[in-house]
């Protein structure tokens, strides 16, 4: 039974696309060609946004495995913009280039829209998470074989 539609895969991956082409156009060509050394928090964001754009690239083929990478977008993105733009904004002490990056990151408002909510709940929330430690060979619910 397929549990996300193939229109919804469908959206999955235009909105990785978005993220692949966008961040192909305006940050890719300063990862391949640097016009100078960056910056500590600069390089970090520049790598960070880097890795992230390439496993969007993985979004495209495994729109639901790579869920988490939109989550990830969302989150980050939605705590900026609140604890970050939101009290600047209030305090009418937005500068500009933290105006051009609220600006840049108000495109999350499209990621709730695209992601699958009840596969999110069923495989991340509800199903059990992966074992901690060894399991005994007679505990695992198999029994073990005499030799």
């Amino acid at each position: 039974m397929n549990e996300v539609s193939l229109f919804r895969l469908y959206v999955l991956r235009a909105m990785y696309l978005l993220i692949v082409v966008g961040l192909g156009i305006v940050l890719w060509p300063g990862i391949i060609h640097p016009s100078h050394p960056w910056a500590l928090k600069e390089g970090v964001v520049i790598c960070m946004l880097g890795a992230f754009s390439a496993l969007c690239v993985l979004g495209l083929r495994y729109p639901l495995q790579m869920l988490p990478v939109l989550m990830w977008e969302l989150l980050w993105k939605g705590m900026w913009l609140s604890l970050v733009a939101l009290p600047l904004w209030r305090a009418d002490q937005l500068d500009g280039a933290t105006m051009t990056t609220a600006i840049d990151c108000l495109v999350v408002v499209i990621v709730p829209f695209v992601i699958p909510w009840g596969y999110v709940a069923k495989h991340y929330f509800k199903k059990p998470g992966e074992r901690w430690r060894a399991q005994d060979a007679g505990h695992d619910g198999v029994a073990a074989k005499a030799g």
